[in-house]
């Protein structure tokens, strides 16, 4: 069978036995009935896919047909994830993408591949059956996809359960998709996808399904502890919850060498910990844990850097204005999702600007009143306020917000209150 088919609540049977001491795998046992117990809504949530409705607009985007994936759900990828490969892959071009459990998303990453870039997708699945299947199954919409039968006969000197045999890795990943394996090997057990991390090519991203059930919750967690290199954000726009990794450029060199490495780590986290509470950005953590420094600061310098140049891009009759934009092309093509402006509004300008990690946008706009506003939009790297929040930046005033893995600033010269009310008109809802 395929991911074209219905599947059972319960994964497939696996083919290798647990293998150990027996307190080893009594152990395993015990990890099992607990998650189990605790997290049972979750795995009940996995029998939904997500909207047939939002299935069909992600096939007609890749240009397949709307029974290339006639069921979802189960232990299948549902569609909030399916649709942060497409994205990412969108966004990144990248050369290789590795997928941990292949199934509907080996359908669907290897035809975004093949219309951003035409990159190479390595699948490894525990089910040898299965992976034949699989690569029939993708030969017949022409996707050539190097897919793998890889056992689960590995160990994890760092975390419990059985791993994938897998052998002939790219040197350099652009993209993990973790899919597997099951919860019921272990609940933790695809915490030991990191042992590919240190492959990750800089500004390369991570993407972990289930993210919201309680075991990968706490293997985010780890990894947050173990790969502060990686920026780690849990989004809830599907029906199970993605875990989205980015890995930041650590090429750079560190200040002051002489200072120790741990003391630079304290005075780090102080100063994030003083930056959200001098901004207002605040940042929310899950389980507990404290989430990643948040990045408002930056982000607010490059939306005051975008207006600026706006501006000085309106004075110059050399500088060719474009106020002609494709909101679902900017989406499928830099993964940025713009908000629905008041009806009122007259767009001037609208230019892709360069942004750590992938292209921003950047918006010239006129009120009915004719004040100028500049809407800046960027991926989100931290979880923040949904309600639009106030900053100044160089003489101009900034309402900023979140919503899902997106940031918005809004720029103009009014005072606060005015440019509130300006915020919460493209914001209604936050």
């Amino acid at each position: 069978m395929t991911s074209r088919e219905l599947t059972g609540f319960l994964p497939l049977s696996e083919a290798h036995a647990a293998t150990g001491d027996l307190s080893r795998r009594l152990s395993d046992t015990a990890w099992r009935i607990g998650f189990g117990a605790i997290g049972w809504p979750w795995l009940l949530a996995s029998l939904s896919g997500g909207r047939p409705a939002d299935k069909r607009a992600l096939l007609d985007e890749l240009g397949l047909p709307h029974d290339a994936l006639p069921h979802l759900g189960s232990w299948k990828a549902d569609v909030g994830f399916l649709r942060h490969i497409v994205r990412e892959i969108a966004r990144l071009r990248p050369a290789h993408v590795v997928e941990l459990g292949a199934g509907a998303s080996s359908l669907v990453a290897a035809r975004a591949l093949q219309l951003h870039g035409g990159g190479r997708l390595h699948s490894f699945d525990q089910h040898g059956g299965f992976v034949d299947a699989t690569r029939r199954w993708l030969g017949e919409h022409g996707l050539d996809v190097d897919i793998r039968h890889a056992p689960l006969t590995q160990e994890s000197p760092d975390w419990p359960g059985r791993w994938y045999a897998v052998d002939g890795l790219p040197d350099q990943i652009d993209l993990i998709i973790i899919d597997g394996p099951p919860w019921s090997v272990h609940p933790l057990v695809r915490g030991a996808a990191d042992s590919l991390f240190s492959r990750l090519s800089p500004g390369g991203v991570v993407l972990l399904d289930d993210a919201a059930r309680p075991g990968e919750r706490l293997v985010a967690r780890r990894w947050r502890q173990r790969w502060p290199h990686i920026d780690f954000r849990l989004m809830k726009d599907g029906t199970k919850g993605t875990l989205v990794g980015r890995r930041r450029d650590t090429s750079q060199p560190v200040a002051n060498d002489n200072m120790d490495g741990r003391a630079w780590r304290h005075l780090g986290r102080a100063a994030a910990i003083a930056a959200l509470v001098a901004t207002g950005w605040i940042a929310r953590g899950e389980l507990g844990e404290f989430p990643q420094s948040a990045q408002a600061s930056s982000f607010l310098d490059e939306a005051a850097a975008s207006r600026r140049a706006g501006l000085l891009r309106q004075a110059m009759p050399s500088q060719v204005e474009s106020a002609r934009f494709d909101p679902k092309e900017i989406e499928r093509s830099a993964g940025i999702v713009l908000p629905e402006l008041p009806a009122d509004w007259r767009v001037t300008d609208v230019q892709l600007v360069p942004s750590p990690g992938s292209p921003a946008v950047a918006m010239s706009v006129l009120t009915p009143q004719g004040e100028a506003l500049s809407l800046f939009a960027d991926r989100a790297e931290t979880p923040a306020e949904g309600t639009p929040l106030v900053a100044r930046r160089a003489g101009e005033t900034i309402a900023y917000w979140e919503r899902g893995d997106m940031a918005y600033a809004l720029t103009g010269r009014g005072d606060a209150k005015q440019l509130m009310r300006w915020a919460d008109a493209v914001a209604p809802d936050a």
